[in-house]
């Protein structure tokens, strides 16, 4: 079974509450257990927050498209965006040690899923995939 799901959505934060909606629902089709599903609802909200602040820095007149994929493995998040391109290389979580707000984002999207990682092939814009594999199915 390879079910496929795409949301195009404007780049302003009222509207993530779909994508959270959508990403609850796939997690739930994909049978992956309720308590990972709270996680993975946050881990693709934080990262779609990430497009809206560091990639369209603000610019709530933009689009975020969110495609959810689901296999025999698990599930799959592919966040696309034409926004500033970022450099993987550079985004990093602040210390842990570092106790204030926010900046946490990074370590909980990486902690949440097993795969994260850019498309280095995507000339304009971003496109980052996220897996969450179902338990024994890496």
């Amino acid at each position: 079974m390879k079910d496929r799901v795409r949301l195009a959505i404007p780049s302003h934060p009222r509207y993530l509450c779909m994508v959270r909606d959508l990403t609850v629902r796939m997690g739930k089709m994909t049978n992956i257990r309720e308590e990972e599903i709270e996680d993975l609802k946050l881990a693709v909200d934080e990262a779609c927050s990430n497009v809206i602040r560091h990639a369209y820095k603000g610019d709530t007149t933009k689009r975020i498209v969110v495609q959810f994929r689901i296999s025999p493995r698990g599930l799959e998040v592919v966040i696309d965006d034409n926004g500033l391109k970022a450099n993987p290389e550079l985004i990093r979580g602040r210390d842990l040690d570092d106790l204030k707000p926010g900046g946490l984002g990074v370590h909980f999207i990486k902690r949440t899923f097993d795969c994260v990682e850019f498309d280095p092939k995507k000339r304009s814009g971003n496109r980052l995939k996220l897996i969450k594999y179902l338990t024994g199915q890496l």
